[in-house]
């Protein structure tokens, strides 16, 4: 049995615009929250990193007043879910196996899939395993990092080599240099990793005292982080096994795909242009999201909900 933490159930309490009651999923004997507001056609909500199910907080009602059931689940390591006292349990494939598993236990079909950072990375990997189960997909802020051959055999070790060398990166030197390198080390160097200034920092808007408390609920201290601090280094743990399935998968993959990145996005935007190459991209539809950063969700919600209608109303082969 892995070693792991749950956040005490009072540190949610009265969080603002969060009103939704908690459901609960096993997996391996830890347990994972998730909302699942409504009825009717199924969206799936994934966050990405260091978010959890609260960045979809005002998604999820206009959802349900439009007819749909919205399934926003909280990533192990994050929210309401267990998390992890050892960096050790958390791989890439970990969290591929058990939203797969969670998506075929709550017995989903027909699912439109919002995706944003890790939310794609897993997503994607996920619709690969169930590619019957997934109509629709709408990507924003996120991608699928592959790179195939000798490349992708050596790049996880340069990188990792890269990271050593630098060794602690600090607040100021990560905003001096944001690349992916320094991500890394400051995630898992920085004595204190303030989540809800993470947040803040990747929104165009100013998010609200109360929003920023709300990030940092989940996390009673720093050894609850270790779901946000790994998750960074993991990103090119698996690159020789996502060519592979980009290859076989998303080369081919022909139901409705819609591209939409912020456009005052950095951190994902080069994988804008290989997810627009998949062959079920609708150009008509795709467009940036006005005033966004990386995380959309926090910055134009009604935006992102009219090009989620534009692609529940996209018809299927």
């Amino acid at each position: 049995m892995k070693d792991i933490l749950r956040t005490p159930d009072e540190r949610f309490n009265n969080l603002i615009d969060y009103n939704f009651n908690p459901n609960y999923w096993e997996y391996q004997g830890i347990r994972m929250h998730y909302l699942d507001e409504g009825n009717g056609p199924i969206i799936l909500l994934l966050h990405g990193e260091p978010s959890w199910s609260y960045i979809y907080r005002k998604f999820i009602p206009k959802l349900v007043e439009k007819g749909h059931r919205v399934i926003a689940p909280d990533l192990i390591g994050f929210g309401k879910s267990d998390k992890f006292t050892s960096a050790k349990d958390h791989t890439y494939q970990f969290h591929v196996d058990y939203v797969t598993q969670f998506v075929t236990e709550l017995g989903l079909s027909d699912i439109t899939l919002f995706i944003q950072d890790w939310g794609g990375l897993i997503g994607l990997r996920v619709c690969a395993n169930l590619p019957d189960k997934f109509s629709r997909i709408m990507a924003s802020n996120t991608g699928l990092p592959f790179q195939g051959g000798l490349k992708g055999l050596i790049a996880p070790y340069l990188i990792r080599k890269d990271i050593k060398k630098l060794g602690k990166v600090t607040e100021e030197q990560l905003t001096a240099k944001m690349n992916f390198p320094n991500w890394v080390a400051y995630c898992s160097t920085i004595e204190k990793l303030d989540i809800g200034n993470i947040i803040q920092g990747g929104s165009y808007r100013e998010l609200s005292e109360e929003e920023i408390a709300a990030y940092n609920a989940p996390y009673p201290d720093e050894t609850y982080k270790v779901g946000p601090r790994v998750l960074p280094s993991l990103v090119f743990t698996q690159l020789r096994k996502n060519a592979k399935i980009w290859n076989q998968v998303f080369k081919n993959w022909k139901k409705p795909f819609i591209v939409c990145f912020g456009d005052h996005e950095k951190i994902t935007i080069r994988y804008k242009k290989l997810l627009l190459d998949i062959p079920g991209t609708n150009h008509d539809v795709n467009e940036d999201i006005p005033n966004a950063s990386h995380f959309c969700q926090e910055d134009n919600v009604d935006f992102i909900l009219a090009k989620l209608d534009n692609l529940m109303q996209l018809k299927l082969d």
